[in-house]
């Protein structure tokens, strides 16, 4: 009697917020395809959703060149300088150029199953994105306040998924994941020692060098008290107040701690991957060749932990991965 090889286990991949920490991804998906572990869906919150759109329209590798690529200095070009509008980074160079590497196609129409989550700003509830276009679904949800611009979608403005879904763990299960492998950008960032010597400090002291900042603050005292309210100007001052960088991607990352925290505890993964960036800053894209070899490391520690074990002796081939939303 001829005996059925078992069904595949249908996985998907919930791939968590953290923006500048999220190249990082970009190393668990290659660490995870040399094991022989391919996900068959793969949700993704803020820059979650931006590495998961690549990977699903094909385009992940010509983001990794781009990465590898940038430089301080062009990451500075990309922050939008203005003084009017009420804040000094307006975040649409930044997002156009990371949004180059999603295709606008309809989500339906990708081959590997694709959900990305968003916050409504004015409700304050989760929006999934499993259906539409994938570029209106990565701009809404990597739509980080104080970086990024709200994105306007069907009469609503959408921000950042990581303010209520971190970790789209539950989307993925909603969409009929067997498995989930979550990857969590936030652990260990509350009481990181080396956050002042690190992090925004170089992206704040490079926005110095732009011209138009320069004049302003030479010819302009108002602007000049506003200039150093926001960047460290008295750099050499060890007690000095940190400035609007630093105390805002602080406040974010303690909002991203505690809440990434309570929805893991309510709805843990069948396998967490936790790469360790907590010294590395939200601003600081250029640092993409770091991230990246540390997601391939958390991986290799899931992996010799025996997390991995398992899913990597499956046979690759397409799983019966049964749609569970509607």
């Amino acid at each position: 009697m001829r005996m059925e090889a078992a069904r595949a286990p249908c996985i998907g991949l919930a791939l968590g917020s953290g923006s500048a920490r999220g190249w990082s991804h970009i190393g668990v998906i290659r660490a995870l395809a040399d094991l022989g572990i391919e996900p068959d869906i793969v949700c993704g919150s803020s820059i979650g959703a931006l590495v998961g759109a690549s990977l699903a329209c094909g385009r992940i590798d010509a983001l990794e060149h781009w990465l590898g690529t940038l430089s301080v200095r062009d990451m500075i070009k990309l922050l939008d300088v203005s003084l009017l509008g009420g804040g000094l980074i307006q975040g649409n160079k930044l997002a156009q150029a990371c949004c180059a590497f999603v295709e606008d196609v309809d989500i339906e129409t990708l081959a590997l199953r694709f959900g990305a989550v968003a916050t409504d700003l004015q409700a304050g509830r989760e929006e999934w994105f499993r259906q539409g276009r994938l570029l209106d679904a990565v701009r809404a949800s990597m739509a980080l306040p104080g970086l990024f611009p709200p994105f306007a979608y069907q009469g609503r403005w959408l921000v950042d998924g990581g303010l209520v879904n971190p970790v789209p763990i539950s989307m993925c299960r909603a969409m009929g994941a067997e498995i989930v492998i979550a990857v969590n950008l936030n652990n260990g960032l509350i009481g990181n020692s080396v956050r002042a010597e690190s992090r925004e400090t170089r992206l704040t002291l490079g926005l110095l060098e732009n011209e138009l900042i320069q004049k302003l603050v030479h010819a302009l005292e108002p602007v000049k008290e506003r200039v150093e309210s926001i960047l460290p100007l008295n750099k050499a001052a060890e007690d000095a107040v940190p400035g609007m960088f630093e105390s805002m991607t602080g406040a974010i990352d303690i909002m991203q701690d505690r809440i990434t925290k309570s929805r893991l505890a309510g709805d843990p993964p069948d396998i967490l991957i936790s790469p360790l960036l907590a010294h590395m800053g939200l601003l600081e894209f250029d640092r993409s060749s770091e991230a990246i070899a540390e997601g391939e490391q958390a991986v290799k520690r899931a992996f010799d932990a025996g997390a991995l074990n398992r899913l990597s002796e499956r046979a690759l081939r397409p799983s019966d991965c049964n749609a569970a939303d509607g």
